[in-house]
Order: C-alpha cells, then sequence, then structure tokens
C-alpha cells in the first residue's frame, strides 16, 4: 500500500537584508563583525517571510540577488560624501567605503530588476544617490533643531504627513502616522524617478517612491522598531507575487 503524498510546502519569500561591517565583541574576542540589529529580521519573520543576512561584500557580489526575493537595504552610518559630489560636512560620519560601493551596486541592481526593495535610513539615502540625488550633511543646519535624532541612541517620535495617493498611504492605511527615527542627514534633490510620499513637520523628506515598479519604497525613519510591520508585510506580499 502506497504512503499518501504529503501536501506541497507552501514557499516563503526570503528577503535579503544588507549588514553593517562594524568592530564589535563577544566574551574575549573583538573583531570586525557583519551583523545586523535583530529587530529587522523578527519584522520579516513577522511579515511572513525569511530573513538573509547580506553581508558587505565585493560589488560584483550583486548575484545574490538571485537568492533572493525581495531585499530590506538597513540603516547605519553616513554615505560617503564623494559618492554624490560634496566634501563632508564636519558632521558628516567617517565613510565606509566598501559598504557605500556593495549597496550602492546592490541597489542599482535590484532596480534593474524590479525586485521588491524596502530602504530603511541609510538605505532611503542610498536609493537617493543610486537615482543621482544629493543628501543634507547635517539636518539641524537646514531645519533648525535636533528633533531628528535628538540624543544619541534613543529614537525620536514625531508626527508624519502621507501624501494621499501615494502607495505609503495605501499599505497604511492613512495620511498621518507617528514614527521613530533616528538620523542627522536626509535627502535634499530628489533623484531620478522617485516621488515623495510623506513629509515631516518640519517639511523634511521622510519616505519616496518610484510608482513604476512593483515596490520601491524608501522610508527615512524605522518600521522594524514596531509596532506596525505593514511596510514589512507589504514588501514580502510583493516579493510573494513575483513570477
Amino acid at each position: 500500500m502506497s504512503r499518501p503524498s504529503e501536501p506541497a510546502a507552501t514557499a516563503v519569500p526570503v528577503i535579503g537584508v544588507t549588514a553593517y561591517e562594524e568592530h564589535a565583541r563577544w566574551g574575549p574576542w573583538a573583531e570586525r563583525a557583519a551583523l545586523v540589529p535583530a529587530t529587522y529580521i523578527h519584522a520579516v519573520e513577522a511579515a511572513g517571510g525569511a530573513a538573509m543576512v547580506l553581508p558587505v561584500q565585493s560589488p560584483t557580489l550583486v548575484v545574490l540577488l538571485d537568492r533572493v526575493d525581495g531585499l530590506v537595504v538597513s540603516g547605519g552610518p553616513d554615505v560617503g560624501a564623494e559618492r554624490y559630489g560634496q566634501r563632508a560636512h564636519p558632521e558628516t560620519q567617517e565613510p565606509r567605503a566598501e559598504r557605500d560601493s556593495f549597496e550602492l551596486a546592490l541597489v542599482e541592481e535590484a532596480t534593474r530588476r524590479e525586485l521588491p526593495t524596502l530602504a530603511i535610513c541609510r538605505g532611503m539615502q542610498v536609493l537617493n544617490v543610486v537615482r543621482g540625488g544629493t543628501l543634507h550633511q547635517h539636518l539641524p543646519d537646514v531645519v533648525g533643531h535636533k528633533g531628528h535624532s535628538p540624543k544619541a541612541g534613543e529614537y525620536a517620535w514625531h508626527g508624519l504627513d502621507i501624501a494621499p495617493r501615494s502607495r505609503l498611504a495605501r499599505i497604511v492605511g492613512g495620511s498621518t502616522a507617528e514614527i521613530a527615527s533616528h538620523h542627522h542627514q536626509a535627502i535634499d534633490r530628489l533623484g531620478r524617478g522617485l516621488e515623495v510620499s510623506a513629509r515631516a513637520e518640519d517639511g523634511t523628506i521622510e519616505a519616496v517612491e518610484d510608482p513604476t515598479l512593483p515596490y520601491l519604497l524608501g522610508v527615512q525613519w524605522h518600521p522594524e522598531e514596531g509596532p506596525d510591520f505593514s511596510l514589512f508585510r507589504a514588501l514580502v506580499a510583493a516579493a510573494a507575487r513575483r513570477p
């Protein structure tokens, strides 16, 4: 008597999450490490996806995108000012040249492939630079306050005005939101093909999107901090629809 066949497993979209490369310590060891805050991994899982960490590597290794159905470009240090044709501001952090090179190449290739992509904080800035845009290197010089990053190691919660006909508005189901942010840089000149889909109360660009692609969204805040994982759910849903 033959055994009944088992039902086919439901495919779970695999979402690549870009990693930091930083000095880290564990036990007696102090090494350079590829790492990413676990909140990104938990957010992808909560949204129904499986996270794959993508460590900083050679820009030629964008072939890693063959193995994923979607991409999260994580936060982190400032993008090197030379990447968008400027000299570094005194407040601009020491560039991570290898990470800049890898992520710029990764985002460009992901866009070419129309791979569903959610770019977060630094990630949104990488996206804007890839599209030929520029950044305000020290936001307090522009808006006159430090409300976007008032204290080291803490998130600032502030309001958000969302463009009513944007993809972002459809995803979050409204035209306002309270978000957790920590950044001292922001978009200045908007990159090619991007539309502004949200601003902070002081006018700072807080979200951009490309409406011509299945899912390309950049947000200046940190949705992985919860409690609303709707952006991750939309990313995973878009990844699941890929042929």
